[in-house]
């Protein structure tokens, strides 16, 4: 991927991290595998960006973290949603339909 699309899923990883645990707990490499799939690997979030983001969300208490085995039997932590984490995540949902609403206009007039 190149830079433009990182910079791009800078802007939303908390919103792609939020809404993947909506479905339920995961442990980091879990929410990585999901979102790729989920998106036909075209996103692809490295542990570099990803690892720091889960704890500022843990820190801001958007989510919560246990340690817990992973299907190949390693430890792992499983994140999952807070309360306060369910209401950022409609507040970025909000945001991203904001942001895309802005951009499809600029597209169609400029």
């Amino acid at each position: 991927m190149g830079n433009a699309k990182n910079d791009i899923l800078q802007g939303t990883l908390a919103l792609l991290v939020l809404r993947t645990l909506k479905q339920g707990p995961l442990h980091g490499y879990g929410i990585t595998v999901r979102i790729q799939r989920v998106s036909e690997d075209v996103l692809r979030i490295e542990e570099g960006s990803l690892y720091p983001a889960l704890h500022r969300m843990e820190q801001d208490g958007w989510l919560k973290a246990q340690w817990g085995v992973s299907e190949n039997g390693r430890r792992a932590r499983f994140y999952e949603l807070t309360a306060k984490g369910q209401r950022q995540l409609a507040e970025e949902e909000k945001n991203w339909d904001r942001l895309t609403q802005a951009v499809a206009q600029v597209l169609r007039f400029a």
